[in-house]
């Protein structure tokens, strides 16, 4: 599995070569618009200065400094689970346990309230929505909705489909299907 450190060095390292700044400078940009909320930074950023979504995805996190060092990704991820939640973590931990068998390439970058899970590009994200439910976004190209796999809507702009899961019994092979096929993809 590759470092989430070393493949976000390397967009850093890129950010003033395709956008014309350094990462400082765009967090300053962001910081200046007074805009808040992740999405609305994302937005900003591909609407008014010509990002792909994940240098600004990245850039948002940066600003917001809502993104995981790999010396606190662990703490990331306990504190996601703590409390009422704490009973979700075996679902975290097996669907986790099977997506790396995936492959090698497979990436995982804890933030504050998610799991981002990367290949050459964001596939899916693992999120403790509720005290009784793990919600996995994931981005399939060209799936339509059907039962569990729903459409995103308002759960997150970062992915095209939803999968609820309430136990351990719901990471099956229906769901790993749909994950495999969107890590294929990715």
């Amino acid at each position: 599995m590759s470092s989430p450190g070393s493949a976000e060095l390397t967009m850093i390292k890129n950010i003033e070569e395709k956008f014309g700044k350094p990462l400082s400078e765009w967090i300053k940009i962001v910081n200046k618009s007074g805009l808040q909320k992740h999405s609305e930074i994302v937005r900003f950023l591909k609407s008014e200065h010509g990002f792909t979504h994940g240098y600004a995805t990245t850039v948002a996190h940066k600003s917001k400094q809502s993104d995981a060092r790999s010396s606190d990704s662990d703490d990331l991820i306990k504190a996601q689970y703590a409390g009422d939640k704490a009973n979700l973590k075996p679902i975290y931990d097996k669907l986790i346990r099977n997506i790396q068998e995936f492959g090698k390439d497979v990436e995982l970058a804890p933030k504050k309230t998610y799991v981002s899970v990367r290949r050459k590009k964001q596939f899916a994200i693992v999120q403790p929505s509720t005290k009784t439910r793990v919600d996995v976004g994931i981005n399939i190209k060209g799936k339509d909705s059907k039962r569990r796999l729903e459409k995103s809507g308002s759960f997150s702009i970062m992915v095209s489909h939803r999968v609820k899961l309430n136990d351990k019994k719901d990471v099956d092979k229906e769901l790993l299907g749909w994950l495999r096929e969107a890590y294929e993809q990715a």
